[in-house]
């Protein structure tokens, strides 16, 4: 399986920017599409954000639209989700992970995703 790492979580004020990466440990990633996943406390783990292998299509929750952009470098084995606008809402810890099939294929459910991360904590103070 493939080892990923996210960081760039942090405290930040409402209106605020962030941006998280994610971290590959091999570019055989580069091979599959990559999602974006929040879980705050008490509630079940929520898809943010999703993009194709190549980074051709992407795919956001209605809530994050506008504000959340997510992103690959696939020469340096990462993926991105530069947050904009920050909301209270917006409070969880975020994970990213891999798809394995095609990503416009139930891109929504977790248990379509492997090799998550730890996650890294996005706090927004209001």
């Amino acid at each position: 399986q493939v080892q990923l790492v996210e960081s760039g979580g942090g405290l930040v004020q409402a209106g605020g920017s962030l941006r998280l990466s994610c971290v590959a440990s091999e570019r055989t990633f580069r091979a599959y599409g990559m999602g974006w996943f929040r879980q705050a406390p008490g509630k079940e783990r929520e898809f943010v954000a999703a993009i194709s292998w190549s980074g051709d299509s992407t795919y956001y929750t209605d809530s994050v639209k506008g504000r959340f952009t997510i992103s690959r470098e696939n020469a340096k084995n990462a993926v991105y989700l530069q947050m904009n606008s920050l909301k209270a809402e917006d409070t969880a810890v975020y994970y990213c992970a891999l798809k394995k099939n095609q990503i416009g294929l139930g891109y929504r459910a977790p248990t379509e995703y492997f090799s998550w991360g730890q996650g890294t904590q996005v706090t927004v103070s209001s």
